[in-house]
């Protein structure tokens, strides 16, 4: 069953979502399948457009994780897109492998829109993902990113600066830097 957070989606429909990235995963890695279908769905939020995250963990470790932040693309394919990059195009990781399917743990996170942070000290930690730019540069920060690493306020502020490729405090003494908040609704397999 999936861990619900506040959102629109139902937990149905996250369950939904889990199930589409793992056998998105299944079906390109076990039978090669290129031209994925889209599945289908009479729900019409998973129709919406939709940006969102898909997170692969393997024994308590994370082993991919890519998302889109705008959304161009039905949430649904979305998933399933972000679900194959989180797999196969981390760079961080090698492609995963067949023998591995077993042992992958899922979670997908449905972002809200980006709102420009007026304040980058009024954030709340475990509520807010941060996304900061500086020119080409950029970094973002899942919410749950802050809670699961127990960084206060400070600490995730910094973090989000140092993915970015800038300097630890960018988001405080470089005037060029913008920083943008947003909320995630989480849906994670229970293990």
């Amino acid at each position: 069953m999936a861990k619900e957070q506040a959102g629109y989606l139902t937990a149905e429909e996250g369950e939904f979502l889990l199930k589409t990235a793992r056998a998105t995963i299944e079906e390109r890695i076990v039978k090669g399948t290129r031209n994925l279908p889209q599945p289908a769905t009479d729900s019409p939020r998973l129709k919406e457009l939709g940006a969102a995250f898909v997170t692969l963990q393997k024994r308590g470790n994370l082993r991919g994780c890519i998302g889109h932040v705008i959304p161009h693309v039905p949430l649904v394919q979305c998933v399933q897109q972000m679900a194959l990059a989180a797999a196969l195009e981390d760079p961080r990781f090698p492609p995963v492998g067949p023998e591995e399917l077993p042992e992958l743990e899922y979670e997908v996170s449905v972002l809200s829109p980006f709102v420009k942070a007026a304040d980058p000290l009024a954030i709340e930690v475990g509520r807010h993902g941060l996304y900061i730019k500086r020119g080409y540069q950029a970094g973002l920060l899942l919410p749950q990113v802050a809670t699961e690493h127990r960084l206060d306020k400070i600490s995730f502020l910094e973090h989000v600066c140092l993915k970015a490729g800038l300097p630890r405090h960018a988001w405080r003494d470089d005037p060029r830097v913008e920083l943008f908040t947003f909320e995630a609704q989480v849906f994670a397999e229970q293990g």
